[in-house]
């Protein structure tokens, strides 16, 4: 086989070669990029060559050709695989290493049928669906985390917080399973946006389709695809990115507002946990200090993740019908880089939490946290309405802060001169009474609405995460197995033509 001198794309069409400014500020960029996408860029080569000889476009040998090189491209792998800035981007590289050892003549028909618009718009998908089961992976092992640290916190009462006040006792294992509960709702929102990212543009073509008989159903199959996108014009379309980029917004806000409690938790005022110093940094001047810096930048990545979606949304309307914009996503890579690198370590960070559960439960003994309870005590009691009891009990509270007296002193006089004042006669509940009800344990150990404090409720909130998350879990390996057997399948085909083609 004689092999002529290649001729770069661009040549054909422009006068000049490319600026040394163009190739580094355009070309390079972009196409260290796409190097990422690697082995996606090869299995959409392989599918589509094994599509184009199954259906008789391309002869057995052709097929046989371009079918070694390509794996031979694969066994290099990305690191030792042979680029040039000048020759464009990745779909251009592969078909360089071709025509180097098969020509151009044979090399140049793995084109057919296709554009590099839906061939991009594939590898992209491809790429994008593996990160999000990879982010997807890393979210389950925090939910994990966390619900270990759940079950071995699920009686240790600590103050609740509205407003930055303490407004009830509450439960720290209680607390991080609602964390919990909230990351199995983004699992299943990326579960949603998977499928819409796991959608086949390949052979849509440029925007009308093709004449060439492709079998777009055959390429589906060995990609691992769940469907195809079934408009042609959608092909080269990415609005699908915008679903991604909410879901994990969405992982970011869970995050975020998790490492808010537990930043401001680790304060020397509150003092209710601590990261371990593997997490954290010091000061340069303060030799005191122990920064949580792990929990810092966890909360300025999420910072940074309120303008994904915004960000999706200018890059559309700024192109309206184009499609440069609309197929080019940068955000979206992005942020399933920094989602999946935020989950990770912020697993790292919950699996070596200290939690300091005397300084929790010393916090509330000074604390009227437990009015309310008070208040429902009086109402079951005297049967008077919630609103003139609570008027009561807050008079309570105002008159024993100023005389600083604590809540476990509190006394019936007391309670009785407060009912007086507001209602006109005493209640008469006793001390006993009282204290019990002012107090913290006793208050957790009352609860027994669904999904409250109690301690069999958070059994069964425990329960309900283990459940939950067993159950995303298996969903994951549930599509893995899938994309693993496509992708065995997908090698089957390519070895098939191989060996068929051999001459006997």
């Amino acid at each position: 086989m004689t092999l002529h001198p290649e001729i770069l794309l661009t040549d054909a069409r422009l006068k000049s070669p490319a600026a040394e400014r163009q190739l580094k500020y355009h070309e390079l960029p972009k196409l260290l990029g796409e190097r990422k996408k690697f082995n996606e860029f090869l299995a959409v080569d392989l599918a589509h060559t094994s599509m184009l000889v199954e259906n008789n476009i391309l002869t057995p040998d052709t097929g046989r050709a371009i079918l070694q090189q390509l794996l031979a491209a694969r066994a290099l792998g990305s690191d030792d695989f042979p680029v040039d800035a000048r020759k464009g981007s990745f779909l251009l590289q592969v078909e360089s290493f071709l025509f180097s050892t098969i020509g151009e003549e044979v090399g140049g028909q793995m084109h057919t049928g296709r554009s590099r618009i839906d061939q991009g718009a594939t590898v992209r998908r491809l790429y994008q669906r593996n990160r999000l089961l990879d982010v997807m992976e890393c979210l389950l092992g925090l939910q994990g985390a966390i619900a270990e640290q759940a079950a071995r916190h699920a009686r240790t009462i600590m103050p609740g917080y509205t407003h930055m006040q303490q407004a009830q006792p509450w439960v720290f294992g209680h607390y991080l399973l609602s964390f919990s509960s909230r990351l199995h709702d983004s699992f299943e929102r990326l579960t949603q946006a998977f499928a819409r990212v796991n959608r086949n543009p390949l052979g849509a073509v440029g925007l009308a389709g093709t004449s060439w008989p492709l079998d777009r159903q055959r390429t589906t199959q060995l990609l691992g695809f769940d469907g195809l996108v079934g408009n042609s014009k959608l092909g080269r379309e990415a609005f699908y990115g915008v679903d991604v980029l909410s879901a994990l917004s969405f992982v970011m806000a869970d995050l975020n507002d998790l490492a808010t409690d537990l930043h401001v938790w680790s304060t020397s005022e509150f003092g209710l946990v601590e990261c371990h110093d593997s997490y954290c940094g010091t000061s340069s001047i303060f030799p005191q200090k122990k920064n949580p810096s792990a929990l810092e930048t966890v909360r300025r990545s999420a910072g940074a993740s309120v303008t994904w979606v915004t960000t999706a949304f200018a890059t559309f309307r700024g192109e309206g019908t184009g499609d440069q914009a609309m197929r080019e996503l940068p955000v979206l890579d992005e942020a399933l880089s920094t989602a999946e690198a935020m989950l990770d370590l912020f697993t790292g960070v919950m699996e070596t939490l200290i939690v300091h559960e005397d300084r929790m439960a010393s916090s509330l003994r000074d604390s009227w946290c437990t009015s309310s309870n008070l208040a429902d005590v009086i109402v079951r009691e005297r049967g008077m309405s919630f609103r003139q009891v609570h008027h009561i009990v807050a008079r309570v509270v105002r008159e024993s802060l100023a005389a600083q007296v604590p809540p476990y002193a509190l006394t019936s006089a007391m309670v009785d001169k407060a009912s007086t004042e507001i209602a006109g006669k005493p209640l008469g509940l006793g001390d006993e009474l009282i204290r019990s009800a002012l107090d913290a344990r006793h208050f957790v150990e009352t609860r027994v609405t669904e999904g409250s404090v109690g301690p069999g409720q958070v059994a069964k909130l425990l329960e309900q995460a283990r459940m939950e998350r067993t159950g995303d879990l298996r969903w994951l390996q549930d599509v893995r197995a899938r994309l693993q057997h496509a992708d065995a399948h997908l090698l089957d085909a390519v070895q098939g033509i191989i060996q068929a083609a051999v001459p006997a």
